[in-house]
């Protein structure tokens, strides 16, 4: 596997090295002894998978306050995303940065989100399944979410999202001293 970071401490874009023959080619995407050298949590409790009907639709920004923060290593399982994490950690050094990376699953390219990071993406074609190896089991109490529009971060979308949810329409403006309190 490579393991490319980006512009924020702890998200890096995961590609798998692939070994190809006749039948195709063969990949490895996990492996708990690489993620732990390269200084990544590999300790993931659950898989889920979100099914996306229409080209445009958003996901995001999510994440889980403290102590039930999560870390999630994101692919999509056929076609393409648009994926994005921002710091929400006050002390790193890229606190309220944001990095997207498109992801295709031809490549079989991933990305790792780090506890302490809002996670979303949106959909770049139609029938998008997306997988998720998640570190910490959910906890509605906890879940939190930013706007996926919120000026204070600017995100640059590819496309403006067509098809969002009520939940993650409502997410108020971010307020940093409220994440802080939390912590």
């Amino acid at each position: 596997m490579i393991f490319t970071i980006t512009d924020i401490e702890g998200v890096v874009v995961i590609t798998p090295e692939r070994i190809p023959d006749d039948r195709g080619f063969f990949a490895k995407t996990w492996g708990q002894d690489e993620f732990e050298s390269f200084g990544l949590n590999p300790h993931m409790v659950a898989r889920n998978v979100s099914f996306n009907r229409e080209k445009g639709t958003l996901r995001g920004m999510h994440f889980q306050q403290a102590p039930h923060q999560e870390a999630k290593l994101v692919a999509p399982l056929n076609g393409s995303i648009y994926d994005v994490a921002i710091d929400l950690r006050p002390e790193s050094a890229s606190y309220l940065k944001w990095v997207g990376k498109e992801l295709h699953a031809e490549t079989s390219e991933m990305i790792y989100i780090p506890e302490g990071c809002a996670h979303g993406f949106v959909t770049l074609e139609p029938r998008i399944h997306v997988e998720y190896l998640i570190s910490a089991f959910y906890a509605p109490h906890a879940a939190g979410g930013v706007r996926w529009d919120d000026p204070l971060f600017a995100i640059n979308w590819p496309e403006r999202p067509t098809v969002i949810s009520p939940r993650d329409l409502a997410w108020p403006d971010f307020e940093p001293q409220l994440v802080k309190a939390r912590r």
